[in-house]
């Protein structure tokens, strides 16, 4: 069971700033979706531009 909600939560389409990624992959910051980063599971999640913002994730693999 344990399991399950584990791979759910790596599904997570969004995280926000100070939160440790959910899923490695290519993520954009709400304000500017054009403008991707990588980050990998387990990392904090940083401001953008200077300010908090909510990070969706675009792909699980790296920018192509």
């Amino acid at each position: 069971m344990k399991r399950i909600a584990l791979l759910k939560a790596r599904q997570a389409p969004s995280a926000s700033t100070g939160t440790h990624c959910p899923a490695s992959g290519v993520w954009s910051p709400e304000e500017s979706p054009q403008d991707v980063h990588t980050f990998l599971e387990g990392q904090v999640l940083p401001a953008y531009q200077g300010a908090p913002t909510v990070w969706r994730r675009r792909s699980a693999g790296q920018e192509s």
